[in-house]
């Protein structure tokens, strides 16, 4: 492999483009971000600290923005040399930062060390830019745009750890909506980059995929606390007889629906996603900005579910000081978040809009009744589970009879 090679457009109509071993590792480290702002919201939940739900959504902005920006640039100028790699590395290494400074930016809404992340993530995407810009004559102006946008708005979120306490959440804000007009800006007025559509899809996929693999696995984590717990069965005379938690632990049958209800969730929310073609989408200049920002809803509500589920296991085992209600609430929420989010995306492609968005729509808001009625933290789980499978037979009914699923 050669220490550089040009920096030259890759072909939109490549064949056989699908994701490298590096960007396949790439989302995997940002998914222990991912997993860390996960984990801080289902702790928040269980302590029946539901400010925590701001923390969530400023830090998962931080990761998906970094990430969507990485996998867009990679898609157009990916040239597998030895400075390509080391710059993606370096990017992964501000991810690892970024997860880190989770629990500050709980705390207190701010964290030096997200914010170190964040920049070493962002100058190492300035250095990938000006690379193509160097590279790709035709390119050179969106490129250029790229790389100065990127670097001024990243200083701004340096100079915002000074701000007041009072302005951390108008700057934080401002800044979003700054870091959003760069692309807008940078292509909009200079020309598309030259990125694959398949790949695009492919890559926003199966980080949809690996999002769920951790919403499995933070309920799993969950379940073996509960039994790992020692139990405290009643001996004779009322007293509470000896236990090792090594036996077993205290996984009662009153567990069996939200696990049930859980699975089913994970497993419609999968098919939900992948019940349609996104290339399409991907390749209309119409909606393509709507297919790549409208996935923070997915991805972030998606990783909200597994939060969710895990808190939910803190009410069934009474280690919560939160109810039913509230936790099953944000599940609730995160569901139709996700629900609506996909559908919307799905409806980009379809001209009977009404029939994709309706049933996530009416799926979403059954959830909720759910959540408010239902007095049960497991049978909310279990019913919230069967509403989601209900919607899949309906789309695959759909499909069998040949309409829009």
């Amino acid at each position: 492999m050669p220490l550089r090679r040009p920096v030259v457009a890759r072909e939109r109509t490549e064949h056989h483009r699908v994701a490298t071993p590096l960007e396949l590792l790439f989302d995997l480290v940002f998914v222990v971000a991912i997993a860390s702002n996960a984990a801080a919201l289902h702790h928040g939940l269980s302590d029946a600290d539901y400010g925590t739900l701001l923390g969530y959504s400023m830090t998962w902005f931080a990761i998906w923005w970094a990430w969507m920006n990485y996998t867009w640039f990679a898609s157009a100028y990916d040239n597998d040399d030895v400075v390509f790699r080391l710059l993606t590395l370096v990017i992964m290494t501000g991810a690892l930062f970024i997860a880190a400074g989770v629990p500050d930016i709980f705390a207190d809404g701010q964290s030096t060390t997200v914010v170190i992340g964040y920049a070493i993530t962002r100058f190492a995407m300035v250095g990938l830019w000006l690379r193509a810009g160097a590279g790709h004559p035709e390119g050179r102006r969106t490129a250029l745009w790229y790389a100065g946008g990127i670097a001024v708005v990243q200083v701004l979120w340096i100079a915002r750890l000074a701000v007041p306490e009072g302005w951390f959440l108008p700057s934080f804000f401002a800044l979003v909506a700054c870091e959003l007009l760069v692309p807008v800006l940078a292509e909009g007025r200079h020309g598309w980059t030259p990125f694959h559509p398949h790949h695009i899809a492919e890559r926003y996929g199966l980080l949809t995929i690996i999002v769920l693999g951790e919403v499995i696995l933070s309920s799993v984590q969950a379940i073996q606390g509960v039994m790992a717990a020692p139990a405290e069965p009643t001996g004779s005379g009322g007293h509470t007889a000896p236990y090792s938690a090594a036996e077993g632990g205290g996984l009662g049958w009153e567990m069996a629906p939200l696990v049930a209800g859980g699975l089913l969730i994970v497993f419609s929310v999968w098919w939900s996603y992948f019940a349609r073609e996104n290339a399409s989408i991907v390749e209309n200049p119409r909606s393509v900005w709507i297919f790549g920002y409208g996935h923070l809803p997915v991805f972030a509500s998606v990783a909200a579910v597994g939060a969710g589920l895990a808190a939910a296991v803190d009410v069934v085992e009474g280690t919560s000081k939160a109810g039913t209600r509230p936790v099953a609430l944000v599940l609730a929420v995160a569901v139709s978040v996700v629900l609506l989010a996909v559908s919307g995306l799905h409806a980009l492609s379809e001209n009977e809009t009404a029939r994709v968005v309706v049933p996530g729509a009416v799926a979403g808001g059954l959830c909720l009744l759910v959540a408010l009625f239902v007095p049960s933290m497991g049978v909310a789980v279990l019913l919230m589970g069967l509403v989601l499978a209900g919607l899949v037979a309906h789309k695959v009914w759909l499909a069998s009879a040949g309409a829009p699923a």
